[in-house]
């Protein structure tokens, strides 16, 4: 299966226009202080604005299942938090931020409580219905087998169809971060799924 071809398997906000980096920093950091001036809908374009970035992050470091929860959990806590933030435009870069701890608090929690199933993670439990959505969940398994940068880069890229210059916008990491991240990723994921495909 080629690496490109894995597609979006779950819900959440379509694409929205990219638009230049400064652009999107400024757009964010004027809703910002909608918010905080006592607009709740300016929240709602927020959300629209950084909603597949929070739910990427999510899902390269916990549960399918999980994902659409958190997502919601993520952007309450952001909401709760607003205040906080000193400087707008790096509204982004924040609540991804707060997605990566929430991920490590999912497994802090469930390494207090219980040993997390293995058929959350698996492609036999996934009730994948053909085989282009049991090779996606092969690849999403793969790439959640891959170091921490490559994995965050190559979801946000393969599925949630981020281009490199998006993610970078708005994750906080550096154009020239992403493009290395997501070459090695590519390349590791290509790997393991070759090596995947060779032993069946």
């Amino acid at each position: 299966m080629a690496a490109t071809s894995f597609v979006r398997m779950s819900g959440g906000e379509k694409s929205l226009s990219a638009g230049h980096p400064a652009e999107l920093a400024e757009d964010t950091a004027a809703l910002v202080r909608e918010v905080r001036g006592g607009n709740p809908d300016a929240f709602g374009r927020l959300y629209q604005l950084h909603a597949r970035v929070v739910h990427g992050i999510l899902l390269a470091r916990v549960p399918r299942l999980e994902v659409d929860d958190l997502v919601q959990e993520v952007f309450l806590s952001a909401l709760r938090q607003l205040a906080t933030l000193r400087d707008a435009t790096a509204f982004g870069a924040w609540v991804a931020a707060i997605a990566r701890n929430r991920a490590n608090d999912f497994h802090r929690k469930i390494k207090e409580t219980l040993t997390l199933p293995e058929q959350d993670w698996s492609i036999e439990n996934s009730h994948a219905d053909d085989s282009s959505h049991a090779q996606a969940l092969e690849a999403l398994t793969a790439i959640r087998k891959l170091p921490e940068a490559y994995r965050e880069t190559l979801v946000l890229r393969l599925v949630e169809g981020m281009t490199g210059p998006e993610i970078a916008s708005r994750t906080g990491l550096t154009p020239e971060s992403v493009r290395v991240n997501l070459h090695r990723g590519m390349k590791m994921l290509r790997e393991a799924l070759r090596k995947g495909a060779s032993r069946e």
